[in-house]
């Protein structure tokens, strides 16, 4: 840490200029409002069609791959780094871990540090600092976004995630209040506002400038970690390196990537990011749209391909994982019959707040044909999945039990 030092160009400096121009190239392929097929996705780490389903500039992890072809576990509780999926706004930017620096400012610190004269950490000071660590999920605001069209027949704009815009992982790094609390937080603080290095999200000839999403001081006191590692190595470029911020159980918007700055407030800051956008809008909502959005719904899924084609007279073990933003899920309800009967699944590896439950379940189906599974879990707090999600305009939190179709030969 270097108190109070002045900044000069360390943002500019912290970006090698290559990765510059390349996130630059694909700012108008932006971001949740997905650009065109061909245009070049600014993700650094490679896509193998067997993992992926690219999306312009993000990437969703396919659900069929955390299984092996005999059924066995691929992946465990921890999605690998190169199988974790990706979502970006702009492109990955390459950024010189020697000359970055962490920038603190704003009226609820201590003296009132400008961004010009700022708090500053680089990598070695936060590693100082208390080191912890979180098993922790992130996912995007708009995972299971395509089932308002597919299942409900509602028109949304953006990127066309089913249900593969998440991962769990291990991460490892500094409790952000150790962070504030280090550099002066005062009891007047409001709100901390993170803002990524990433290339200016520009959309519909608008320029919102880097990502960036206010977080409440008490959530940023609770449970929120500032990252330099992911399943204990050092952050990847794709994922955030070298620091990002982890914030449990809230849509995935909130874990900014990237970090370079942090400013924190004695009153209410805004960005595009808690205004315009991950907010609900729609009939049923304020014209002004909701609140800005926090915690994610409970969500189900399989671990096999939409389609697969299983054998009739045999037993086959169904396998998936349910989650939830508010709570460790406490049962999981498995129908092979389009959801008109119900059977309770076994959870495996017990059950984790701000984690994925994994389940199985035995089916043998007699007859050749088609058939719908479903899925749906409850946490410990009560929330479960309905039958329909309720539209909003945006396409966010589809949390409504999806159907996946299987064909019996």
């Amino acid at each position: 840490m270097s108190g109070n030092a002045a900044s000069g160009s360390v943002e500019s400096a912290a970006v090698v200029p290559a990765a510059a121009a390349a996130a630059a190239a694909s700012t108008a392929a932006l971001s949740d409002r997905a650009g065109p097929a061909d245009a070049p996705s600014g993700i650094v780490k490679p896509l193998p069609a067997e993992w992926f389903v690219p999306h312009g500039t993000n990437a969703e992890m396919r659900w069929d791959a955390l299984r092996e072809a005999d059924g066995s576990a691929a992946v465990g509780r921890h999605v690998p780094v190169e199988r974790f999926f990706v979502r970006n706004h702009t492109g990955t930017p390459l950024i010189d871990p020697e000359a970055w620096r962490l920038r603190l400012f704003g009226s609820g610190l201590r003296g009132a540090p400008t961004a010009d004269r700022p708090v500053e950490f680089d990598l070695a000071g936060l590693r100082a600092l208390s080191e912890t660590r979180i098993s922790a999920v992130i996912e995007c605001a708009g995972n299971g976004r395509d089932y308002f069209r597919r299942q409900q027949g509602d028109r949304v704009p953006g990127t066309p995630w089913t249900l593969g815009g998440i991962g769990s992982a291990a991460w490892c790094g500094v409790r952000l209040a150790e962070v504030l609390r280090a550099a002066g937080l005062t009891g007047e603080a409001v709100d901390v506002l993170p803002t990524g290095l990433d290339a200016d999200y520009v959309v519909d000839g608008v320029n919102h400038g880097p990502v960036r999403r206010p977080l409440p001081v008490a959530k940023a006191l609770d449970d929120a970690l500032l990252a330099y590692e992911m399943n204990g190595e050092p952050l990847t470029p794709d994922h955030g390196a070298p620091l990002r911020l982890v914030v449990p159980g809230w849509v995935g918007i909130a874990s900014i990537k990237w970090v370079g700055s942090i400013e924190v407030a004695d009153h209410p800051l805004h960005s595009p990011w808690n205004t315009d956008f991950y907010r609900m809008f729609g009939p049923g909502y304020p014209p002004g749209g909701g609140e800005p959005l926090t915690t994610q719904v409970v969500r189900s899924a399989f671990e096999l391909a939409p389609g697969a084609v299983l054998e009739a007279g045999r037993g086959h073990r169904l396998h998936g994982r349910s989650w939830s933003g508010e709570a460790a899920v406490r049962r999981v309800e498995v129908s092979t019959d389009g959801g008109r009967t119900w059977r309770r699944a076994a959870l495996q590896g017990g059950s984790h707040a701000d984690d994925w439950a994994r389940w199985s379940i035995d089916w043998r189906p007699e007859r050749p044909g088609r058939y719908e599974l479903r899925a749906r879990a409850t946490d410990r707090r009560g929330n479960g999945q309905p039958e329909r999600a309720v539209f909003n305009r945006e396409g966010y939190l589809f949390g409504a039990v999806v159907a996946h179709p299987v064909t019996v030969v």
